[in-house]
């Protein structure tokens, strides 16, 4: 089934639902930008975790999506909750665990707005989440189901997204990684090199950052060597996110680069579920777009799009775009 296209040529937000999996918590940032976690004076709470950004990224472009994940039954837990809630996402694959905190995490941004993460998790709800405790019903209506590594670090965790990930497959969903390296959680890089590529030969869409690239290659070149290396028989889309410089793709026929939209960086964080949400939302009715080099450019522009406009705000949630503010950068570009 052909998607109808909106005015910049790009497909309209599909119906299909996208389930992301995974964690959710609340990231403390510094109420001031450019210092360490240690000399800032405040902080701000502002809800985040990757898998559950390309929740809201999906529902805030028109899409269908649903969270799958533990929370804390605490009132940052329930607080999470209802922002998914607000936000669209069905939270009918949400658990809360009694016994353990919602993760927090505390996030700075340094003067050359990169970040900077101290976590709280020893453990934390979303670590918990047991095989027993999925609702499978909601993970077999996925048409794409989506998910990142933190849930590979500890069990009973790991299982749970074992399990999750083999029921969205037999049910016939398309499978979308983006690892999100976040090192300091891991137990040694080496660890989390392994488990992250435990998994890579299922999946059917994996997107790296260019740093992710080079951890998982051990290349300190973001060529097109390196990134073929990651390349496995069943994959349809590997991208390459590359920050100002755009992303680039590969597949088994074509691959190529889509440039960048340039706007004022205010804060990064959330740019790359914003890029990966706009993707899922524009292909999830109609996967041929995977196949055709000039839809599959068009959708990966309206992602970039996406991705820097979430740039331009603090915080990621706040920062995911609607469908009328990447039509109107569009426009304009």
């Amino acid at each position: 089934m052909a998607s109808s296209l909106n005015n910049n040529g790009v497909p309209e937000s599909g119906s299909g639902l996208i389930v992301s999996f995974g964690e959710m918590l609340i990231d403390f940032v510094p109420t001031v930008s450019g210092v360490s976690l240690a000399e800032a004076p405040g902080f701000l709470k502002a809800p985040g975790g990757a898998p559950a950004n390309v929740a809201i990224a999906v529902s805030r472009l028109g899409g269908k999506a649903a969270f799958v994940g533990k929370l804390g039954d605490d009132e940052f837990g329930h607080m999470l909750a209802g922002i998914l809630d607000q936000n669209g996402v069905a939270g009918n694959g949400i658990n809360f665990d009694q016994g353990a905190r919602t993760a927090l995490a505390f996030v700075t941004l340094r003067a050359d707005g990169e970040r900077e993460f101290m976590f709280y998790r020893n453990p934390s709800a979303d670590m918990l989440l047991r095989p027993e405790e999925l609702n499978l019903e909601l993970i077999r209506s996925a048409k794409v189901f989506h998910y990142g590594s933190i849930s590979l670090i500890v069990e009973p965790c790991r299982s749970a997204h074992l399990k999750a990930m083999e029921v969205a497959k037999d049910a016939g969903a398309l499978l979308s990684y983006d690892p999100n390296l976040r090192l300091p959680l891991w137990p040694s890089a080496e660890e989390a090199c392994k488990q992250i590529k435990s998994i890579w030969d299922k999946a059917d869409i994996i997107k790296v950052s260019d740093v992710e690239l080079d951890f998982l290659t051990g290349s300190d070149k973001c060529d097109d060597a390196a990134a073929l290396s990651l390349w496995h028989p069943n994959l349809k889309l590997l991208l390459v996110t590359l920050g100002e410089k755009g992303c680039r793709y590969y597949t088994k026929n074509f691959h190529g680069e889509v440039e960048a939209f340039h706007v004022k960086t205010v804060d990064s964080t959330g740019a790359g579920d914003s890029f990966v949400g706009a993707l899922l939302s524009k292909i999830v009715d109609d996967q041929s777009i995977l196949e055709d080099e000039p839809r599959l450019r068009q959708v990966l522009k309206f992602a970039n799009a996406c991705g820097a406009i979430t740039t331009t705000k603090k915080g990621a949630i706040p920062a995911l775009p609607t469908e009328s503010e990447v039509c109107s950068l569009l426009k304009g570009a």
